[in-house]
């Protein structure tokens, strides 16, 4: 697959958490409890995902074995998801989708660059050169004028 076909799913998965903040924030303001909230939101994508698997990998399962060699700190993904999802169903109702997604994306970013300069959590390394901090310097200022104006 060209790398364009990546980028495109890339942007598709971002409009898809402007959807899920928005559709969430207002399944708070029914259940009116955040964490409800991102429980239902969860259970509703780990029935999605329990369908996909069955209907298209359900022979790729890992074994028992092989989940109890996991790392530990490879299931952080898991709780960061639900970290996730738990402060944006507090926070976009109170700052707007985006304001909220804006934040998320500065957050998102700094730590982007800072793992591929690293390498850290098994990304290959990308060094942080000098436009690179001028393309995160101009993508923070997006984000700024989108937060102030």
């Amino acid at each position: 697959m060209p790398k364009e076909f990546y980028y495109f799913i890339a942007f598709i998965a971002g409009s898809g958490i402007a959807v899920q903040s928005g559709a969430n924030a207002q399944l708070r303001l029914l259940i009116n409890n955040p964490l409800i909230t991102a429980l239902i939101s969860f259970l509703v994508g780990t029935i999605t995902l329990v369908i996909l698997v069955l209907t298209t990998a359900h022979k790729e399962l890992p074994t028992a074995q092989t989940l109890t060699h996991i790392a530990w700190w490879k299931w952080l993904g898991g709780i960061m998801g639900a970290f996730y999802i738990c402060s944006v169903v507090i926070t976009a109702p109170k700052i707007g989708a985006a304001n909220t997604l804006g934040f998320v994306m500065a957050g998102q970013l700094l730590f982007a660059v800072l793992f591929d300069h690293f390498g850290w959590l098994g990304f290959n390394i990308h060094a942080v050169s000098p436009m690179r901090i001028v393309g995160v310097a101009l993508l923070l200022l997006g984000i700024y004028l989108v937060q102030k104006y």
